[in-house]
């Protein structure tokens, strides 16, 4: 027996005062309304209703019961109708984990823009550079800027992401260009830490890509601090250009064998599933979508 089903039919054989009026209201037979309420009496090991040919009338069981199951129904009635409210209406909070320099540097005013727009809305905003497991540790949406991997997560395009290989024009005065990948093996190099093999730089080029371990008197885990080493001619390092396009566009960081760089990657907004999506992990998402866009103004003042 369904219990919660038998409930939804005794409180209508109440409500409406019989078997038949019960009946009609659900689309059941009068036979299975009233199979329903006898299974549940037998459960309950009480007589809820008396039953005349006329009518049926409550007993003091009953009366005690349908006040409860009457409850019960409205609560689960007010659930749906909140669970519902929230696919269609974005409200509440909405958790949300990001890389620190794209989180401080591009992410915070799209979420004010995003909060604005939608004032029922309060984001949780973490930001660290580790990898965020999204269903674990219970985000609705993470940013990644990487190449992903096949997974059962869902990952919507934001944004490209363009690595340029870079230094400062002092480095290069000092100690001249590399003129090939493998050049970069005797020169000083900043290396990011937070990637496995980040000591192990991929270039692509005309001949395809090519591979060489680099090394360097910075290696961090935080793009920014790499940028401040490049800036300051302590080496050559590959950086994405969401953090060093002003660098780039003001000549204070020059590129860096033009012919061979590292693979684009992508910013992707990472969520648990496409099914029953929320209404604020959509529109977040959607939102982020058109404001950064195939041309993000990182990369506006750059030459193609």
């Amino acid at each position: 027996m369904d219990r919660f089903a038998a409930m939804r039919v005794f409180v209508e054989v109440v409500d409406g005062g019989s078997f038949t009026t019960a009946s009609e209201r659900l689309g059941l037979s009068r036979a299975a309304v009233s199979k329903s309420v006898m299974q549940l009496e037998e459960h309950l090991g009480a007589r809820l209703l008396n039953r005349t040919t006329r009518r049926v009338s409550l007993t003091e069981v009953g009366r005690a019961y349908h006040q409860r199951c009457r409850e019960i129904l409205d609560a689960v009635k007010a659930a749906e109708t909140v669970a519902a409210r929230a696919t269609a209406d974005p409200r509440g909070t909405l958790t949300v984990n990001a890389p620190h320099s794209f989180g401080t540097l591009h992410l915070g005013p799209a979420l004010a823009a995003y909060c604005c727009r939608y004032p029922r809305v309060q984001v949780a905003l973490a930001l660290n550079d580790r990898f965020i497991d999204v269903v674990s540790e219970g985000f609705d949406v993470v940013i990644r800027i990487a190449r992903l991997e096949d997974s059962s997560l869902v990952a919507q395009r934001i944004a490209p992401c363009r690595i340029v290989l870079c230094t400062a024009p002092e480095y290069l005065a000092v100690h001249g260009a590399p003129q090939v990948p493998q050049d970069l093996a005797l020169h000083a190099c900043l290396v990011y830490t937070n990637t496995p093999g980040g000591d192990n730089w991929v270039l692509s080029g005309p001949d395809g890509d090519e591979t060489v371990r680099v090394s360097g008197p910075v290696c961090a885990d935080n793009g920014e601090v790499l940028k401040s080493a490049a800036l300051a001619g302590l080496g050559i390092a590959q950086l994405p250009t969401f953090i060093i396009g002003p660098e780039l566009a003001a000549g204070r960081l020059v590129p860096v064998l033009p012919s061979h760089q590292p693979p684009a990657i992508t910013v992707h907004a990472v969520y648990p599933s496409r099914r029953h999506l929320s209404a604020k992990v959509r529109t977040f998402v959607d939102f982020l979508s058109a404001y950064f866009g195939e041309s993000p103004s990182w990369d506006g003042a750059l030459p193609a």
